[in-house]
């Protein structure tokens, strides 16, 4: 039977499985020898089950308006247990740095009276919301939950690429991966201690609890959806569900007197925790869009009285410009007194005219992104664009400098993945989540690994034709499980309208 892996060819960037060809990094060792017998055939069976087993449970995303099954790739990712802690540290800290800015950009700003960061930066920003400002939540977290995006460079060096810090979403994929893996192939797992995933609902559940308004001491908990038609509703429900909360949508919530209520078949019952996943823009229609249907009318302003907590914070998209980003390893120190654990991506802020023109003059060998993009929309890949993208990019830039960036082109890291019966390198990155109690920043072991499945392409979002792989941290096998066995019991309420969800039996 020959090797899986007798024709994959490392590509020319970062090979996370292989130092050299047929030669598995050390921490990969029991997992390519676990590979190794099953051969192209079984391997490809495997995938299958494990497509239709993801199909069955309804793991699904939007791609180009259709909902699709998420595709999860066999071979998984793993990281050993050093590497971790520097992940942990690193992305701790910079969500410890986000906090004290977003406390600071809606408090007493003395970063942009000291110089850190230029006031013009703030004014102009399109997330910047006025009503947040003197609002302190009641446990001061505004980030309770954050996706820092991480890639690994071609001398094998790990960056962050952005930060989101307003709604980050896959998460749900994350856990969904981890269970059709153990069920599909759980010899895989026999070999090595893989640090457990399933604790993430009972710690976000815990967080947003330690966030409920003063003197409230069993806080309802609420997760607010946009609806079916959401790109990321999987994932609403199955949060909801796992964390035994009601998962509601704008007309399921009332507000009287400041105050925050759930219309339920028994009646209204009062709310203290809302965890969004809707934008500010259609989160109250009283301070923003008027015309949302999302969004409970004077939810903000029940929130401002202290009786409602929103999670994540009004106002946090501040920290998502991809400009501010550009000034983290400043605000590190500035509110830290530290030295970024995790480096930035070489970065280039356009509104500089002399750089903009610099950058321009090169915009062949660079990244350009806009500093409010998000799924990879508007990235242009200087290498790989054509003349009239780079013209067309060179106009935009020029007609809006503060909404873009240059970046180094980073040639992001390759995993096995299979493709057809055999596997190939393909480009991934990293998104570890971090739940943010105001106690602890802890952060679930692995996070979500995003495969870019097109043969070169550089973008690794699901709504470019990406998928994902199951991640792995190695740890110590007589370390405690974690709370997974404390996951809370089934709500004893249900809003008027609400989510169906089957599981699966």
């Amino acid at each position: 039977m020959a090797d899986i892996f007798d024709t994959y060819v490392v590509a020319g960037a970062w090979d996370e499985m292989f130092e050299r060809p047929g030669v598995p990094r050390p921490q990969y060792q029991a997992l390519f020898t676990a590979l190794q017998p099953l051969g192209a055939h079984e391997l490809r069976s495997r995938a299958d089950q494990l497509a239709r087993m993801l199909t069955d449970r309804g793991v699904t995303f939007d791609y180009a308006g259709v909902e699709r099954p998420f595709p999860l790739d066999l071979i998984p990712r793993v990281l050993d247990a050093a590497e971790w802690d520097l992940v942990t540290r690193g992305v701790r800290q910079r969500i410890r740095a986000l906090e004290a800015f977003l406390d600071d950009v809606y408090g007493k700003r003395r970063a942009f009276h000291d110089g850190v960061i230029p006031w013009r930066l703030l004014h102009s920003s399109p997330h910047y919301q006025r009503v947040a400002h003197g609002w302190r939540p009641p446990n001061g977290v505004r980030v309770h939950v954050g996706g820092t995006d991480l890639i690994r460079d071609e001398r094998g060096v790990l960056h962050v690429l952005e930060d989101n810090v307003r709604t980050p979403s896959g998460v749900s994929y994350v856990l969904e991966n981890r269970l059709a893996m153990t069920r599909t192939l759980p010899t895989l797992f026999s070999e090595q201690f893989v640090r457990p995933v399933e604790e993430y609902p009972a710690r976000l559940l815990a967080a947003l609890r330690a966030a409920a308004p003063q003197g409230v001491s069993d806080p309802t908990v609420v997760l607010l959806t946009p609806g079916v038609y959401n790109a990321a509703y999987f994932e609403h429900a199955l949060l909801a569900r796992l964390m035994g909360v009601e998962l509601v949508e704008g007309r399921d919530l009332v507000c009287e007197g400041n105050r925050l209520y759930m219309i339920t078949t028994y009646g209204r019952r009062p709310v203290h925790v809302v965890y969004r996943r809707v934008d500010d823009d259609y989160l109250d229609p009283l301070h923003f869009r008027g015309d949302s249907v999302l969004g409970c009318p004077g939810l903000v302003n029940a929130a401002r009285a202290g009786n409602v907590s929103i999670a994540n914070g009004v106002g946090n998209g501040v920290a998502d410009d991809k400009l501010v980003y550009t000034y983290m390893p400043d605000l590190i120190a500035y509110y830290l007194g530290e030295t970024p654990l995790l480096p930035n991506v070489e970065t280039y802020r356009l509104d500089d005219p002399v750089v903009r023109e610099e950058a321009l003059a090169s915009a062949a060998e660079l990244v350009l992104k806009p500093v409010d993009g998000a799924g990879g929309k508007g990235i242009v890949i200087g290498p790989f664009a054509t003349a009239g993208q780079l013209e067309e990019v060179r106009r935009a830039v020029r007609a809006d400098p503060r909404g873009w960036i240059a970046q180094r082109p980073v040639l992001l890291s390759t995993s096995p993945t299979l493709i057809g019966e055999w596997p190939v390198p393909r480009h991934i990155d990293l998104r570890p989540f971090a739940v943010n109690d105001g106690e602890d920043v802890w952060l679930l072991p692995g996070g979500l690994t995003r495969v870019a499945l097109p043969e070169g392409e550089l973008v690794v979002n699901s709504s470019r034709g990406g998928g994902s792989k199951d991640t792995w941290v190695l740890g110590d096998a007589s370390a405690p499980a974690g709370a997974a066995a404390l996951a809370p019991p089934a709500a004893q309420w249900s809003p008027s309208r609400t989510a169906a969800w089957e599981d699966e039996q």
